[in-house]
């Protein structure tokens, strides 16, 4: 990378502001640019410097000339992409964008799910539908919420690349006294696990929903991350320490968090909330929603044991009692 590094930012909510601002509080030299679809929030933003429907107290100071609603646009204008929209709409905001657009720029993925139909995690989607070498791709992972960083409360990033030097790179572009980053070389285990834990945070939800309380939440969530273990040591399996903070952190803040729109999701649900009326109430994505359904079907080529994620899909896909369905999910934890 150049000195002055020019970065696209690809999206307009929470998670996409608060790496915005992590970028800007960071002293290295690089250029932001910030493609976002709303004309209406572009407006805002070039007038008023706020983001009007995410971290709204976060001043912007991309320069207005920056933010357009110009996919093709943007990344022309930038070496590194960062992908931050909801992996259910990821299709859908690179339909212009073409292989060799793309063609040697750094891609960093910020997104925390599963493209729905392909069931693939974002770095094995940009690698196969792109052409992007998987040295070329970096993976953001937690425990981090947009709204502490927002708060400038005391966050760390786990910055994950099969180029060690990237990844360390990259961390340098965030590095604040607010943010402290961590290095891996698990592409595949931290991205499979920061989805899975949006699934474990939607159960978390439904038992709180149901009544359930802290003890349960303890055993439920010990027991998900032991899932989370034999899952991507299936998946990848490579020498790792499930208990860092990327795997198990990330699972326990979103789990336990006020601030957890998955687990959040899951309350709603728990409490009697159709999948669609939640959705509307919160007029936020939870990316567990879809991420369990893709999870399901992965996993039929893998066969791990998932009774979490298994109790999870039967409430949302097949519509299976969020009572029922804990009780029995009670009965196979330990």
């Amino acid at each position: 990378m150049d000195q002055a590094t020019k970065i696209a930012v690809i999206g307009g909510g929470s998670w996409a502001t608060a790496n915005i601002k992590m970028l800007l509080d960071n002293t290295a030299a690089k250029e932001v640019f910030w493609w976002m679809r709303n004309e209406a929030s572009i407006e805002h933003l070039q007038k008023y410097r706020h983001n009007p429907n995410y971290l709204s107290s976060v001043e912007i100071r991309v320069p207005e000339q920056n933010i357009s609603s110009d996919i093709v646009r943007v990344i022309s204008q930038s070496d590194m992409i960062l992908l931050n929209v909801p992996a259910a709409f990821l299709k859908e905001v690179l339909e212009l964008v073409t292989p060799e657009m793309l063609k040697g720029k750094k891609i960093i993925s910020a997104i925390k799910g599963i493209v729905p139909d392909d069931n693939m995690i974002i770095a094995e989607f940009m690698h196969n539908k792109f052409d992007i070498p998987l040295q070329d791709i970096v993976v953001i992972s937690g425990p981090c919420h947009a709204e502490e960083v927002a708060l400038e409360k005391l966050s760390f990033l786990t910055i994950a690349s099969l180029d060690i030097e990237l990844a360390t790179k990259f961390a340098g572009m965030l590095n604040t006294r607010y943010i402290k980053t961590n290095i891996s070389d698990d592409i595949y285990g931290t991205e499979y696990a920061a989805v899975l834990k949006n699934i474990y945070a939607v159960a978390s939800g439904i038992c709180h929903g149901v009544g359930y309380g802290d003890n349960f939440q303890a055993v439920l969530i010990s027991n998900a991350i032991k899932e989370i273990k034999n899952f991507v040591d299936v998946v990848h399996p490579i020498d790792r320490d499930i208990k860092e903070s990327a795997y198990l952190g990330d699972l326990l803040v979103t789990a336990y968090s006020q601030f957890s729109r998955n687990r959040m999701f899951g309350n709603m649900i728990g409490k009697g909330y159709t999948v669609k009326s939640a959705q509307l109430e919160m007029n936020m994505i939870a990316e567990g929603y879809y991420a369990v359904n893709s999870l399901h079907q992965i996993n039929k080529n893998y066969k791990v044991n998932m009774p979490i994620c298994r109790a999870v899909y039967a409430i949302l896909y097949e519509k299976h009692s969020p009572h029922i369905e804990m009780k029995l999910l009670a009965e196979q934890l330990s």
